[in-house]
C-alpha cells in the first residue's frame, strides 16, 4: 500500500551546505520530519558537486520523507559560464557577460532532463531566454 503523501517542498541550496538553519528548518520544520536527517543525506549526496543543487522533498503523512536531487538553475550555470556574480538589473540596456554558443548547448544539455521537452534545440533556446533575462550575451 502506498504512503499518503503530506507535502512536496523544494529547496534551494548549495551542494553540501544543508544546515538546520533556515531555508531548511522553515520550510521542512512545519512538517515535522527529522531535519538532520535530511541535511545529512542532502549533504552526502552533494558532496562532490558545485553550485546550488535544488532538491525536491516528498513528506508522508507518517512524517517520513525522501528526496530527489535535481540539476542547478539555469541562471546558476550560466553565471558560473560568464564568470559573473549575478545577472543584470537592466538586462537589455547593460550586458554583464558573454557565453559561447558551445556552452549554451553544454548547458542545455546539463538541464534536459528537468525541463519540459526532450528536444536539445528546445533547451538551447530555453537557456538563451534565460542568458537574455538575466543580461548575459550569447556568442555565435
Amino acid at each position: 500500500m502506498a504512503k499518503k503523501v503530506r507535502a512536496v517542498v523544494t529547496l534551494q541550496l548549495p551542494a553540501g551546505g544543508a544546515t538546520p538553519a533556515p531555508p531548511v528548518g522553515t520550510g521542512l520544520g512545519p512538517h515535522g520530519i527529522n531535519i538532520m536527517e535530511f541535511c545529512k543525506g542532502y549533504n552526502e549526496q552533494t558532496k562532490g558537486m558545485i553550485g546550488i543543487i535544488p532538491a525536491k522533498i516528498t513528506v508522508f503523512e507518517d512524517r517520513s520523507f525522501n528526496f530527489v536531487l535535481k540539476t542547478p538553475p539555469a541562471s546558476d550555470l550560466l553565471r558560473r559560464a560568464a564568470g559573473v556574480d549575478k545577472g543584470s538589473s537592466k538586462n537589455i540596456a547593460a550586458k554583464v557577460g558573454k557565453v559561447t554558443s558551445a556552452q549554451v548547448r553544454e548547458i542545455a544539455q546539463v538541464k534536459l532532463p528537468d525541463l519540459n521537452t526532450t528536444d536539445i534545440e528546445q533547451a538551447i533556446r530555453t537557456v538563451r531566454g534565460s542568458a537574455r533575462s538575466m543580461g548575459i550575451e550569447v556568442e555565435d
